[in-house]
């Protein structure tokens, strides 16, 4: 077995017992739910026992993961670097592991919108954490305060629109891939004038 072999093995057996211990269960409680004897199962962990797909396969979906995962290594490129927006006062981040999603620093300095015609609707669903100050979120006719290590989700296509409470707030937000494109649209696209800058855009 070549080096980057053993190290693969060595990690599996690592990720099925990190797993298991995880869930709180026993060699005897996964052994049952994976259908292989509880010494089988010990020997996997301890290397013992040499590794079969199969039972990779089956312990995979006892432990409620794919075999995909159990198997996955690390990626070279770990440590990414945001793109600076500095006209909106904000870094953006792409996820790797999950395309069209994107992650979102930014300040905010001015209140919400008063007029409910500049509230923001689009396909997509957002996430959202207040690092710093109070925010306020205008989501169809509510009113939502926001305070620091406060989070929120919803979905996009109901109208919001976001600002600050009391001085600046700084929020980090996750936008799925529509929620991102219905941003980048009011950021200077054709339907900018109609949606204008209240949110947090990507």
């Amino acid at each position: 077995m070549t080096q980057e072999g053993g190290e693969l093995d060595s990690l599996v057996r690592r990720r099925i017992r990190a797993l298991r211990v995880a869930q709180g269960w026993s060699l005897e409680e996964l052994a049952g739910r994976a259908a292989i004897s509880q010494s089988t199962l010990s020997r996997i962990e301890n290397g013992r026992r040499r590794l079969a797909l199969d039972q990779l396969v089956t312990l995979a979906r006892a432990l409620d993961t794919t075999l995909d995962q159990l198997v996955e290594t690390a990626a070279d490129d770990i440590v990414s670097h945001p793109v600076t927006d500095g006209t909106h006062d904000r870094l953006r981040w792409p996820i790797k592991a999950e395309p069209g999603m994107t992650v979102i620093r930014q300040r905010l300095t001015e209140p919400p919108p008063d007029n409910p015609s500049r509230l923001r609707a689009h396909p997509g669903r957002e996430w959202l954490v207040v690092l710093s100050g109070t925010a306020i979120l205008l989501l169809g006719n509510r009113r939502l305060r926001i305070e620091t290590n406060q989070a929120a989700e919803f979905p996009t296509m109901l109208p919001h629109a976001i600002g600050a409470e009391g001085g600046p707030c700084e929020l980090l937000g996750i936008f799925d891939r529509d929620a991102r494109r219905g941003h980048q649209r009011g950021d200077g696209g054709e339907d900018a004038e109609s949606a204008p800058r209240t949110g947090p855009p990507s």
